[in-house]
């Protein structure tokens, strides 16, 4: 899925907020993950994982919100990924974006709160099951639950295993887009695209991000991981929102009742006007509804003296 581009919702009582410092981190098996930390370093640390096809671009609005709030915000582009490396054996599973994460929060003290929209809302939650990580104190899941619906899991998938052949222009690739996400205006700025695009020797743009994530033997699929998800998620304690895009055809009422059955604290912020990417239809309600979440369960000032 590619990045967008969604107005900043601008608060005259927020601080501002300098340029991120860019950061590289290294996982066990020497992958270097990319990514941009904003904010003070003192604060409650606020890790943002983009969805499948997406980079850290596509935060780049929340991050900048999250920050100005006085969180602490490292926001990274998962493996295969961006400006992140790719796995050298295409592997995409749950066990390996989770060993990732924990590269990533591996010395930045508690507490630690994930946000992970799709692809990395599920590895947030299997963080968070398996407990390896102490400094994890809640997470966030932007338009993902553990069983999502069909037809909305194959229009991803469809749209993902489309123009494997690349574009000629950055035309071509905004059509595609739009045809995807028909609801939504067409960008009247195309560079939030173009980083999602990376040009190869042929001439052509192709998506940045690894085509194994969906066609390699060890890629990320749903049916995989629903039932162990569901269960492993009877053992998660902290905080847990869903914010869910009322258009979404990924997460419905019967997901998410299914995923409370497991987790009956689970709290939901619905976005109207929004589909499966919730922060690039409608940033600042998105915005506003992880804000508060965080200031329930992390008020900086009884954290930050």
């Amino acid at each position: 899925m590619p990045d967008s581009r969604a107005a900043r919702h601008r608060s005259p009582h927020k601080a501002r907020t300098k340029s991120p410092v860019q950061r590289t981190f290294v996982n066990r098996d020497g992958l270097r993950l990319q990514a941009d930390e904003w904010g003070p370093s003192r604060a409650p640390t606020v890790v943002l994982m983009h969805g499948g096809g997406q980079t850290r671009r596509s935060w780049n609005g929340a991050a900048r919100e999250f920050a100005a709030s006085g969180y602490r915000v490292i926001n990274f582009d998962a493996r295969g990924h961006g400006e992140s490396d790719w796995p050298a054996d295409g592997r995409y599973t749950l066990d390996a974006l989770a060993h990732d994460v924990q590269s990533v929060t591996a010395g930045i003290p508690a507490p630690i709160v994930l946000v992970g929209a799709s692809m990395g809302g599920v590895a947030a939650l299997h963080v968070a099951a398996c407990g390896a990580q102490s400094a994890i104190a809640a997470i966030v899941m932007v338009d993902i639950v553990p069983r999502v619906e069909d037809e909305g899991h194959h229009r991803i998938q469809a749209f993902m295993r489309a123009h494997q052949d690349g574009f000629a222009s950055i035309d071509e690739a905004v059509e595609a887009v739009a045809a995807y996400t028909p609801n939504r205006p067409r960008p009247s700025d195309t560079s939030g695209l173009q980083s999602s695009l990376r040009l190869r020797d042929d001439g052509r743009l192709y998506w940045h991000w690894d085509p194994r994530l969906i066609t390699g033997p060890h890629a990320l699929e749903p049916p995989q991981f629903g039932d162990p998800l569901l269960q492993a998620s009877r053992a998660v304690r902290i905080p847990v929102l869903v914010v869910r895009g009322l258009r979404s055809d990924v997460v419905s009422d019967a997901g998410i009742a299914e995923f409370r059955g497991m987790i009956p604290h689970l709290q939901v912020h619905d976005v109207a006007q929004a589909g499966h990417m919730v922060a690039g239809d409608r940033n600042d309600a998105f915005n506003d509804g992880v804000l508060a979440f965080l200031r329930q369960h992390l008020p900086i000032d009884a954290i930050v003296s």
